[in-house]
């Protein structure tokens, strides 16, 4: 397996941890909120989690779109 195969792989692999982010949000808000520190900042924590996904998701895509142009040219 080379290089090229790895970076497109994890590429893809960022993606789907980005998008798990974004499916276990709701399932989560309620433990975070049973936290008495975050009770106040819900939203925040949201956003921040929100940005991590889509940070995740970014990330693999950039990793896929180099792969793939490099293998073409």
């Amino acid at each position: 397996m080379g290089k090229k195969n790895f970076t497109f792989y994890y590429g893809i692999l960022l993606i789907a941890v980005g998008l798990g982010v974004f499916y276990r949000i709701p399932a989560v808000m309620p433990q975070v909120a049973a936290i008495e520190f975050f009770s106040n900042k819900l939203g925040l924590v949201k956003f921040c989690f929100y940005m991590l996904g889509i940070f995740l998701i970014i990330a693999g895509a950039v990793r896929i779109h180099k792969t793939v142009n490099k293998s073409t040219s």
